[in-house]
């Protein structure tokens, strides 16, 4: 099918352009231009091997694109050129079937002169084609070199080469004589100089096409320049916007980094939670600040009644003695004035009162026989001065008997405690403070820790919570505080014997005498009723077992005076069982 395309062979890939687009068509003979008048169909003379070669340069003959009106002035028709005789040469070997350069076509192998592809004959000659717009160097492209119109003599015949080859035909172009229009000769080197292969904006010389000056050549360079800028122009501005956006979208501004925050909640907690338990105890929960004439202190208490009744540890306030001051402040921040209402050593309980203060919060008080191991708890103070402290935990143990104090040496300030054991952390300044339940109810009064080594920081012990926290039964401390408040003082349950503290067997044993030489077993008191003796071991209390004399007293002061109890003993090897009915003897 044709589709206006030459079907003879194609430029090999190593021709070479020449500086200008003259077709050469006969040698380089001298012709007569004296005659404009063209000859009609020459005949030129030439060996086979020529033919061969002047049929495929004509082939892959091209029309020539003809000059726009405003680059170049009117040409005039050139006389046909008139082919001269060759001698016939031989090629030195056979032809070259896969076309392998520099041996691919027919005819001799000497260097071949720069040529370009000739240009169809017209009938009133060979019209010159304007010379390749070469550029600056900037790809701004040069006008031609105006062809010469002037006549131009001829040149002598000369002979063919030695070599044999013959080159092809070539006649002169000869312009229409114009006296009047003299222009000089074009330089020869003018197209090579103006020449330059990155700046230009077509393709090799060889490809032919409409003059780099028409209109239509820069119509399509501003359209492609048009499109090229628009397609860069997307490009920057989609990065750009793309970098902004994952700026943004990363630091949450341009100006200053915002982090992604969960909004505000309702506050809201459920009742039985740490948080919810925490909420509603501590507005009962104080901080008291003790300064006497030699120490002072730090500790906890919670309010008991609107009265302003705090309940609190002895150890907490006995740094105040008889003129020290006493400064309560609330969970809110107030400050009130406290006055010991009164104390008692042996359950390690005082009762402080702070007057003009309006709007206290009762704490609830719970029931400590309810109390199960494992149960969760919540202790609230002030560990060292930190108000408002909570932590948490478990009850690990009941009714573990625990003494503490002694610091007198008398033995008056040791108490005796059948403690609730709990792992919620517990530090120096949380002594008084409430140990409560999921019901936000008083349990227990923390009072004590079982510190690593000997608990004192001068001795180089630890003396922080390591997990083991102790606190009085609150049905404990509800009895004794009531006592207080009413009397201002508490009794105690008593059996009415002395006991052996030294001794190391198992049980509590009844001492031989009594405390000033008095009698070991108080006559007329409740043992001496139950027929307790001097030197009997008591092993049980309402049948659970005891180990040491310090046990007995633990078991016996967690009851009420008046309580009856049930005591397994051992006498001369033999177990008896009696029972007695407590009787009371005032605190100190």
């Amino acid at each position: 099918m044709e589709d206006g395309k030459s079907t003879g062979p194609k430029a090999k890939w190593w021709s070479r352009p020449t500086p200008g687009r003259t077709t050469r068509t006969a040698p380089d003979e001298p012709s007569s231009i004296e005659d404009p008048a063209p000859v009609a169909d020459p005949v030129p003379t030439a060996t086979a091997t020529e033919a061969a070669v002047a049929d495929d340069r004509a082939s892959r003959t091209t029309t020539a694109p003809e000059p726009h009106p405003a680059d170049a002035p009117p040409r005039s028709p050139a006389p046909e050129p008139v082919a001269a005789a060759a001698r016939p040469v031989t090629p030195l070997h056979e032809p070259d079937e896969y076309s392998t350069p520099p041996y691919g076509g027919p005819g001799p192998w000497a260097p071949a002169p720069p040529v370009q592809r000739p240009v169809p004959t017209p009938a009133h000659g060979t019209p010159v084609p304007p010379q390749y717009a070469g550029t600056n160097g900037g790809g701004i492209p040069t006008s031609p070199a105006p062809a010469p119109l002037a006549p131009a003599p001829s040149a002598p015949v000369s002979a063919p080469p030695a070599t044999g080859f013959t080159p092809p035909p070539h006649t002169p172009q000869q312009p229409q004589q114009q006296p009047q229009l003299q222009q000089p000769q074009p330089q020869a080197a003018t197209q090579w100089l103006q020449y330059d292969p990155w700046g230009a904006p077509r393709q090799p010389l060889t490809n032919p096409g409409p003059p780099l000056g028409a209109d239509t050549g820069r119509k399509k360079s501003r359209r492609g320049s048009l499109l090229v800028g628009a397609v860069l122009l997307a490009l920057v501005a989609g990065g750009i916007g793309g970098g902004i956006g994952a700026y943004i979208e990363r630091n949450g501004g341009l100006t200053q980094v915002e982090l992604p925050q969960a909004g505000r909640s309702s506050g809201g907690r459920a009742p039985d939670s740490v948080a919810g338990i925490a909420a509603s105890a501590l507005p009962s929960v104080v901080t008291l600040h003790v300064s006497g004439s030699t120490e002072s202190g730090t500790g906890t208490g919670f309010v008991l009644d609107g009265s302003g009744h705090i309940l609190t540890n002895n150890h907490v306030v006995a740094p105040a003695g008889q003129g020290g001051e006493i400064t309560v402040t609330f969970s809110g921040g107030e400050t009130a004035r406290g006055e010991v209402v009164g104390k008692d050593s042996g359950y390690d309980l005082a009762v402080v009162k702070v007057t003009g203060v309006s709007g206290l919060k009762p704490l609830p008080l719970g029931n400590s026989d309810n109390v199960r191991v494992g149960d969760p708890v919540v202790a609230i103070g002030a560990p060292f001065d930190l108000s408002n402290t909570v932590t948490s935990g478990i009850i690990s143990a009941k009714d573990r008997p625990i003494t503490a104090g002694g610091e007198k040496g008398d033995g008056s300030d040791i108490s005796y405690v059948d403690a609730l054991q709990t792992d919620a952390p517990i530090n120096p300044g949380n002594s008084g403070g409430p140990l409560v339940d999921t019901d936000a109810h008083v349990i227990g009064i923390n009072s004590a820790i079982r510190a690593a080594d000997s608990g004192s920081a001068e001795e180089g012990g630890q003396a922080g919570s390591i997990g083991l926290g102790f606190a009085i039964p609150i049905n404990q401390g509800k009895r004794v505080a009531e006592e207080l408040i009413n009397t201002g003082k508490a009794t105690h349950p008593v059996i009415g014997v002395t006991l052996d503290m030294k001794y190391a067997g198992d049980g509590a044993r009844v001492g031989s005498k009594g405390a000033g030489g008095k009698p070991a077993v108080t006559p007329g008191g409740p043992g001496a009723k139950a027929g307790v003796r001097p030197g009997d071991v008591i092993t049980e209390v309402d049948g659970r077992r005891v180990h040491s004399g310090e046990e007995l007293i633990v078991k016996i002061r967690a009851h009420r005076p008046g309580d009856r109890l049930d005591l397994a003993l051992t006498r001369g090897g033999k177990d008896l069982s009696i029972s007695l009915t407590l009787g009371s003897a005032s605190g100190t």
